[in-house]
């Protein structure tokens, strides 16, 4: 049966489950981590090529400021653990969004990361960071509207797969199939071009809770149905 090549998941619940449990807020995410793992190990096991997570939004700098950096500290953590395993099992990382924002000490490690696994081929491990669906389609619309200015560009020429070319996963297929956990059904600005198609699964399992059997389950699902793309 058909795998999707390209897999997103909006991580969802880490606060929840950490309130559940009566711990403090990071230790979800560290939970959370755990399921990032499991994610990968799932993903990999099933063929996939790429695996996109929605990681910390433009929306999120609006969290207390001692959780934002509590996030990017086991951010920066899981880097240096995990990429190792990363070089070994042949994945290669790679990041969306708007990087100039985020500490350099994180920008260090992700540059170092991104520049060990170039060269892995298996599947691409792909991290939105501070994204925001609108900025992105924004900042291309800007970026063609120069080029255009400029004379480096036709405006008859401006059609999807080239607006496409623009945005930041121009190197990258459109998610096949979109996850998001807890329950929420809505998409919180992400991907909002490249999911014009996408099969969407919603589980009301918390981010934490989220094991090996809940993706594939998911991605069974997505076999099941029938993709038309409007035909």
């Amino acid at each position: 049966m058909t795998i999707p090549r390209h897999v997103a998941i909006i991580m969802d619940g880490n606060g929840r489950w950490a309130k559940a449990h009566h711990l403090p807020k990071i230790a979800g995410h560290r939970a959370g981590a755990k399921s990032v793992r499991r994610a990968i190990e799932a993903a990999r096991e099933l063929g996939i090529k790429v695996l996109t997570l929605y990681t910390f939004s433009t929306e999120n700098w609006k969290r207390p400021r001692n959780e934002v950096d509590a996030l990017f500290r086991l951010l920066g953590e899981y880097l240096d653990k995990e990429e190792a395993e990363l070089k070994k099992n042949d994945i290669r990382f790679s990041v969306i969004g708007d990087g100039n924002a985020l500490p350099e000490t994180v920008r260090l490690k992700i540059k170092r990361v991104m520049g060990s696994t170039s060269g892995n081929a298996g599947l691409t491990l792909n991290l939105a960071l501070n994204y925001g669906s609108r900025s992105e389609i924004l900042q291309a619309a800007k970026a063609i509207a120069k080029d255009a200015a400029s004379g480096r560009l036709d405006p008859e020429k401006v059609d999807e797969k080239l607006f496409s070319e623009y945005l930041y996963t121009k190197d990258l297929p459109d998610p096949d199939l979109l996850i998001r956990t807890s329950g929420e059904c809505r998409v919180s600005n992400f991907l909002l071009w490249q999911i014009a198609y996408c099969e969407l699964y919603i589980t009301k399992k918390l981010w934490p809770d989220f094991k090996k059997t809940d993706f594939k389950k998911a991605v069974t699902e997505y076999q099941r149905r029938e993709r038309r793309f409007g035909g």
